[in-house]
């Protein structure tokens, strides 16, 4: 059970995984969360995330399982390991999390029994270019002891915290400049290999 975890994001996983789904606005978008679990405080520890797909891979069960298993080589070395799921749905007013986004989070409990799913919220990202409101533009997802996916409520809202509180500046920063067109995904990825889904040159 997740009840008690609380999970915070490092604002480079946070930027890029928003930066991929204003990429794609027109379909919907997901990527895998990466970092470690401190037990000591009871964290989840997001350090990185991987855009993944934009296309029809996004429901493909073999496209995800080749993306995990590359991703889970490169960053086992660093002591990381899958820590949960992003998803961003087609539709602008769709804020609800789908099928295809919940049966992939369970995949991925397989690998982290704790892992969350983070949501994008596009009520929440109007509110952040209108008011530079300094929350996250997501929603937190995560499983119950029976488990169904829960979205957090309101009151829990600390539950989900960014690492460097200053992140939305300077993902206002990034769409201002569209840093969001040099995203890299698995999907632009597997059209051609030359392209490196590690997004090495995005904060340059």
């Amino acid at each position: 059970m997740t009840g008690e975890l609380r999970y915070e994001i490092a604002q480079t996983a946070y930027i890029k995984l928003v930066l991929h789904a204003l990429k794609h606005t027109t379909s919907a978008v997901n990527g895998v969360l990466v970092g470690r679990f401190d037990a000591g405080k009871g964290v989840v520890e997001i350090s990185d995330a991987v855009p993944l797909f934009h296309s029809t891979h996004i429901a493909l069960l073999p496209s995800l399982e080749i993306a995990l298993m590359q991703i889970e080589e490169h960053y086992g070395g660093q002591g990381l390991t899958l820590v949960g799921y992003f998803h961003a749905n087609e539709r602008f007013d769709d804020y609800d999390l789908n099928n295809v986004a919940k049966n992939i989070g369970d995949h991925i409990c397989r690998y982290f029994p704790q892992a969350a799913i983070l949501l994008l919220d596009n009520r929440k990202m109007e509110a952040l270019l209108k008011v530079k409101d300094l929350s996250p533009v997501v929603q937190l997802h995560t499983r119950d002891e029976y488990k169904h996916w829960k979205l957090a409520k309101s009151e829990e809202k600390d539950r989900l915290a960014m690492k460097e509180p200053a992140a939305n500046v300077m993902l206002l920063d990034y769409i201002s400049t569209q840093k969001w067109q040099n995203i890299v995904d698995f999907d632009d990825h597997l059209n051609d290999i030359s392209k490196d889904w590690l997004n090495p040159d995005v904060f340059k």
